[in-house]
């Protein structure tokens, strides 16, 4: 798949908007450009961005008229500050809404229910709800899980606007999560794994393939939705996605193994990030162009880890692959998975466990994930103890945003 020449006119574009773009390069003519299809210019790293864009200094050498969204807190301990021209913003709805008109395409689905956390699709999802017709409502993830369930019941939405965790406090508290009468789900925000899914959509009595998952970031909006008729994940319109190895950041990160790759993204539309070989510390599995509808588009099989200098060992954990394996096993468990010390802990709450099963559960586990054996062989993790019961939880708290890795 050739090198669309828009990419070469954002990477010119954003040498003007951000000067430090190009003196990193090394070329101090503004009018040039090192960038063609034999020399491709340098990664945008999360350094790179901790130096320039996310501190408390304004990024822009002119003041612009912004948005200005903030996220968790990166590795020096800020919170990330993500700004959007109203080009962006407009953008941004655009391509979301075209996502979800495919999604939706001839269900004939009328309501809708955004159960979301924060940040920028919690604050877009009405309005690309409404864009496409529908009625729509939405709930705050800070009241208890027994609203979320009253909301539920009052409008019996058709389509249901979630992240997995937020999902999975709704079922785990629920009696019968099929009488809410959802017959469509839209995933953003974690990683949803086949198994989950599965799982999930038994719950709901509702196919598979109603449940959809996307991925985004706030840093450059909607980025992919997965496709049942190609079994893979699409990337979405311009966008130009890379796939490079971990060696090429330099940042002391392990290999990955064969088929996975770190996924760099370059933005047509985007103007108040610089989203040119931006490097997300997202690990993707088959990255290849397929034909889609009669044209090449970029696509993924899975989506299963991130990598990189804003997370603790924990996470780089596949949470994909943990539950691909213990739902093979046990479709109807909770898990919980815990990182404790330098220990790995996997609660499982089901009553098809054996303590057959338990150890057959962790030898495929270890086995599965090559980071994993590799963390456990080197002593940063003891070895994968697979337990019976809830595990830690915020039971306690009825609020319905949980956590899918807990850290003890």
């Amino acid at each position: 798949m050739n090198m669309p020449a828009w990419v070469v006119e954002t990477w010119n574009r954003m040498n003007k908007l951000f000067p430090w773009i190009q003196a990193r390069s090394g070329n101090s003519d503004p009018e040039s450009s090192p960038f063609s299809e034999c020399n491709q210019p340098l990664l945008v790293t999360a350094e790179d961005l901790e130096m320039y864009y996310y501190g408390p200094e304004f990024p822009f050498p002119e003041q612009k008229q912004l948005h200005m969204y903030q996220t968790s807190g990166t590795s020096s301990g800020r919170r990330k500050r993500i700004y959007y021209s109203e080009a962006d913003e407009a953008a941004y709805l655009s391509i979301k809404e075209e996502v979800f008109r495919a999604i939706l395409r001839e269900t004939g689905f009328r309501s809708a229910l955004s159960d979301m956390g924060t940040g920028h699709a919690e604050a877009t999802a009405l309005a690309v709800f409404r864009g496409l017709g529908m009625e729509a409502d939405s709930i705050s993830f800070r009241l208890p899980v027994e609203q979320h369930l009253e909301k539920l019941s009052a409008m019996k939405p058709e389509v249901l606007y979630t992240m997995p965790s937020i999902l999975d406090r709704i079922l785990g508290a629920s009696g019968d999560p099929g009488s809410y009468g959802i017959r469509q789900v839209i995933l953003v925000g974690e990683i949803a794994s086949p198994g989950w899914i599965r799982r999930t959509a038994q719950q709901l009595r509702i196919p598979e393939g109603r449940i959809i998952d996307t991925y985004g970031s706030i840093e450059v909006g909607t980025i992919a939705y997965y496709s049942y008729a190609h079994n893979r994940y699409i990337v979405t319109e311009g966008l130009w996605a890379e796939g490079i190895g971990t060696e090429e950041l330099g940042e002391d990160l392990d290999p990955l193994p064969d088929g996975e790759q770190v996924l760099v993204l370059t933005s047509s539309v985007r103007e108040a990030f610089p989203a040119v070989r931006y490097v997300t510390y997202d690990v993707v599995r088959d990255l290849r162009p397929i034909l889609v509808d009669g044209r090449l588009r970029q696509s993924f099989k899975s989506l299963v880890r991130r990598i990189g200098p804003d997370l603790k060992h924990g996470e780089k954990i596949s949470i994909y692959d943990i539950e691909n394996v213990v739902f093979a096993h046990a479709d109807k468990a909770g898990l919980v998975v815990e990182v404790a010390g330098n220990s790995l802990r996997l609660h499982i709450d089901s009553d098809e466990l054996s303590p057959a099963l338990m150890e057959q559960i962790r030898l495929e586990i270890e086995g599965r994930i090559p980071e994993l054996g590799q963390m456990i062989r080197s002593g940063i993790l003891g070895e994968i103890e697979v337990l019976r019961g809830k595990g830690p939880s915020d039971s306690g708290n009825s609020a319905v945003k949980s956590k899918r890795i807990w850290y003890s």
